[in-house]
């Protein structure tokens, strides 16, 4: 079934394939803060000392958005649409509890359930950097927790229940590159929803954690295409060599977006792979298609009916019959011993 008019069907699979094809599309995406999320381990927050540029070798401390935290809260926006619009076998899905195996969620961003099987994930997210240094992206807060009349005090008694915690700054921008392996046009149209809806990542999803997704592109090609420490590395180069970074002053989203373009313009000239870029005015066209497919409650859930379709299919035939055979060979081994 044709879901988009804007894009040649050569780009996409009739059905997701068992062994990797070579086709890849590319999400050029910048996430922007947009409250004081938490992006950490262990307490601290997430960071990296890396080169500022690269032309500029000065040594920076980055922050860094693990994949997990870009890729678990879209496949969970993706899961949440299944169930609400009632699509594929979404009453068995529990995440990294007990997996269906066969929804678009499963197949497209992969599964691992011990000795039921497991599938690799098509969806490939790698950590994003912050094109700000870490000095300049964070702040520090005190955080307490008063009693019912609002105060931190009781029948003369201060509580103890205060304590200080790390926040990246509004306004603080993360280039990432999201791929998808081998799409189908489905496929490709419902990790794209999912990039485009989700607004929370990071640690208290529910309280902080704003962050809203920029798509500023989409490049199809035969292989992998630069990665998000080299591409933020070119867009501060660029923006320091034009005077756009003013700290403690935030970037500017126009200037971000400016040469965000530029940088990854200019480094896909530099591939050596084949590609098709649809980024800037070639772009809209596109964006404003999903977009219009993502609002329309009936176009939205054709494609996630065929997406489902499509993934179950692929299910039926290079996972669940593989899984009945090891069980099958187990039963006769067991019997034989």
């Amino acid at each position: 079934m044709k879901l988009l008019k804007t894009l040649d069907s050569k780009f996409f699979h009739a059905e997701i394939p068992a062994k990797p094809m070579g086709k890849y599309a590319h999400f050029i995406t910048i996430r922007i803060t947009e409250s004081y999320p938490l992006f950490q381990t262990d307490g601290e927050l997430n960071k990296a000392r890396v080169s500022a540029g690269i032309q500029d070798k000065q040594l920076i401390s980055r922050l860094a958005m693990f994949k997990r935290k870009q890729s678990t809260p879209e496949r969970l926006t993706g899961r949440e649409l299944l169930r609400n619009y009632k699509i594929g076998d979404w009453e068995k899905c529990d995440y990294n509890v007990d997996f269906s195996k066969t929804t678009p969620d499963c197949i497209l961003y992969g599964f691992a359930i011990g000795d039921s099987g497991s599938e690799k994930s098509k969806v490939v997210v790698d950590t994003a950097y912050s094109i700000t240094p870490f000095d300049d992206s964070h702040l520090n807060f005190t955080l307490n927790a008063p009693f019912e009349n609002g105060t931190m005090s009781r029948q003369g008694e201060v509580t103890s229940r205060i304590n200080s915690q790390d926040h990246i700054l509004p306004q603080t921008f993360f280039p990432s590159i999201v791929t998808l392996k081998d799409p189908t046009e489905s496929g490709f149209l419902y990790v794209f929803n999912n990039i485009l809806r989700t607004r929370h990542y990071g640690a208290q999803t529910t309280r902080t954690g704003r962050v809203r997704n920029e798509l500023i592109g989409v490049i199809f090609a035969d292989g992998e295409i630069v990665s998000n420490l080299r591409w933020t590395q070119k867009i501060y180069d660029l923006m320091k060599d034009a005077g756009k970074i003013n700290p403690p002053d935030p970037l500017n989203e126009d200037d971000v977006w400016n040469y965000a373009n530029q940088a990854i313009t200019e480094m896909m000239q530099q591939e050596c792979i084949r590609h098709d870029d649809f980024i800037g005015r070639s772009f809209e066209p596109l964006l404003a298609e999903v977009k219009a497919i993502a609002s329309d409650e009936t176009q939205l859930q054709a494609m996630l009916t065929q997406a489902n379709i499509e993934s179950t299919a692929y299910a039926q035939k290079h996972i669940l019959k593989s899984s009945e055979k090891s069980k099958k060979g187990k039963k006769a081994t067991a019997a034989t011993e």
